[in-house]
Formats: C-alpha cells, structure tokens, sequence
C-alpha cells in the first residue's frame, strides 16, 4: 500500500511540476526585487523639502553605507515623512534598503526595513542545537526531514501553484512527498514509519475532502485579505479559494504527522512491554492514550491560529460586533474552517494508525 501511495505521489509530482511557463507578471505591483544590506551613519530631522518651514512638515533624511550593491561603502540619504509609524533609527543601526535602478537621481533607495538575518540565524542554530543535544542522531535526522519539507514547498509547491496548477491537487501531492521524506528520514524505513504514513496520508485525504466541502458550502472567495488580491492580479490565473483549501492542507500535516507517529510508537512500545496483549488489547489502549492527545492538540490548534490573527481579533473587538458578526466575515470564517477542518482530521488520524498499528503488531509484523 504505501508503496503504490508512493508511485501515485511521483506520478502527481511529475504531472504537476512547475515549469514557469504560466508565470503571472509582477511588473506592475510595485515589488521589491532588489535589496541592500545598509548601516546607518547619521538620522536628521528638518523641513521637507519643497515646503514652507512654517508648516511644520517635517521629514527625517537618513544617511547610510550600503554594504552590497552598485554603491557599496559611499554615502546614500533616503528620507521618510516623520510620522508615529516611521522608524526609530539611531547612527549604527543596521537596515534593509530596496533598490530601483530605473528611479531617478536620489530616490533609487528607499527604507525597507531592519536588518534581522543575524537574529534569525543564530535562532535557528539555537534551535537545531537543541534539538540535536535531546535527539542526537535522531535529532539531526529530524532536521534533515525539516529541510526536505522546506524544499518541497519552495521547489514545488508554490511554483506549481505560480503555474496556474489546482492548489489543492499540488498541496495533496506536497504533503504527500513532505509526509515519506520526513516520516522516513526522521523514523528510520521501518514497519513502525510505514505504518504513522499510511495513518497520515488517510487523514489528509478526509482533511482535503472536507476542506473542499466546506469552503464551498461557505462560498469563500479567498479575498479576504490584501495579499491575497495583490498575488490575484501579479498571477491571474491563480485560484484563491483553491489556495485557502491547499492551505487547510499543508497547515494540517504537521498536527497529523506528530498524531500518527505518536500513535504507532504507543502501541508498539505497549507490546514491547506486553507482548500477550492482542490486537484488541492494543486497540483499545492506543485508544486511550490517543485521546488525551487529541485534548491537548486540538486546543494547541484552535490557539495557533487564534495566535495568528490576534490583530484581527483585536480590531472585531473594538469595533463591538456580536461574536456570530464577527465569526461570519470572511477573514474569521476562513480561520474557523482552517481550525475546524484540521481538527477532524487530526482526531480521526487516531483510529486509523491505532487500528492498522495493532493489526500490524498483532499480525506479528513489528520488526
């Protein structure tokens, strides 16, 4: 079985592969496509210029020393209005500069925000050390699967999806490929791996199947947020609503993937340490341990995206609508399904890896 999912998943992968022949035009969005790391040398508040000083309009001219670029180690002014909302800079900081070669004189650099590489790096080499330190070989091997999923979404999944593709065949397709690479590179090829798979790929089928549902039943347009529109007309043949159902997906497969593998080790740990428990005996401890698992995930879930659109939430609030107003629009309404759907599928990755794990172990298949 999980060797003919395995043949389906390449076979969808090669029909779906990108090929950046549909690629929409971003020409006229007014993307940044050039950046330059920069060091601030000198902030100075005065008159715009071209206003009257007794207006009182003042803007902050901002020397700084590009480190990259056409004009790496001279001196380069952007300016920006002073405003609430404009940046604190100070002499040393370190900041992002956009670069337009076809700008005039003097505006080819503006302001693009903080330089933060060298905090995400170190964060990441904290994370992965710690991971290493607590997994060892299994750890690096986690890292590995992490990587592999990266690639994955890079590599196939969002240029696919630049390519005109169906979102939810390439997120199917996806998470199907991240689920064997970071299932067997972190588990090791083994019955136990195979078995947290074949859990996996059962529950994103019923997690896309009913995302497909639901979003339809909502009729959700998938412009709900100004990113969204931005990317519908740099790519117009792009699927909005397509994109919130492969969304569902690829958020999902993380939640499943701990599920299953959790739920496989359980039984297979439970007839290590009980080998006359049968499949029945298994099944219905697995069971037990699953759901106390499913309580605690399903609320990590519901927080993870109330995390993530706290901004949102705050503003409904402010604004005094009733909590079903509020659940109805369509920027909450597409985060309820998200939660929802992905819920369902995670509780019902339960009693499917518990039942195949306790046929496989019963069967006498563990090694």
């Amino acid at each position: 079985m999980a060797a003919a999912i395995a043949a389906a998943t390449v076979l969808g992968a090669a029909l779906l592969r990108p090929t950046g022949e549909f690629r929409g035009d971003t020409e006229g969005l007014g993307l940044v496509r050039e950046t330059y790391a920069a060091v601030v040398r000198r902030v100075e508040v005065r008159a715009c210029e071209g206003t009257d000083p007794a207006a009182n309009v003042f803007c902050r001219y901002i020397t700084t020393t590009p480190t990259q670029g056409p004009d790496a180690g001279s001196l380069v002014e952007i300016s920006m209005s002073d405003t609430a909302t404009a940046p604190d800079l100070d002499p040393g900081d370190r900041i992002v500069l956009s670069f337009d070669p076809e700008a005039g004189e003097g505006f080819r650099y503006q302001y693009a925000d903080r330089q933060r590489r060298p905090v995400l790096l170190w964060l990441a080499l904290a994370f992965a050390l710690t991971v290493v330190l607590l997994g060892r070989l299994r750890g690096l091997a986690a890292l590995a699967g992490l990587t592999a999923s990266l690639f994955v979404l890079l590599l196939f999944v969002l240029p696919a999806i630049l390519d005109g593709r169906s979102p939810l065949l390439v997120a199917v397709v996806g998470a199907s490929l991240i689920a064997y690479l970071a299932i067997y590179l972190a588990h090791g090829f083994t019955i136990m791996s195979t078995v947290a798979l074949l859990g996996t790929v059962a529950s994103l089928a019923l997690t896309a199947a009913l995302a497909h549902l639901f979003v339809e039943l909502a009729q959700l347009s998938g412009f709900a947020s100004e990113e969204a529109i931005i990317v519908q007309i740099g790519a117009a043949d792009l699927d909005l609503a397509g994109l919130i159902l492969g969304g569902v997906v690829i958020g999902a497969l993380g939640a499943i993937d701990d599920m299953t593998v959790t739920q496989a080790s359980a039984i297979w740990e439970l007839h290590a340490a009980n080998p006359r428990l049968g499949r029945d005996g298994l099944l219905r401890a697995g069971l037990r341990i699953g759901r106390d698992h499913v309580a605690s995930t399903v609320n990590t879930l519901f927080l993870a995206y109330a995390g993530a659109s706290m901004p949102i939430l705050v503003l409904f609030v402010l604004s005094e609508q009733s909590l079903g107003t509020v659940a109805n629009g369509e920027t909450v309404a597409t985060e309820i399904i998200r939660t929802l759907v992905g819920s369902i599928g995670l509780v019902a990755a339960v009693p499917v890896t518990t039942w195949v794990a306790a046929r496989t172990v019963g069967a006498g298949r563990a090694r």
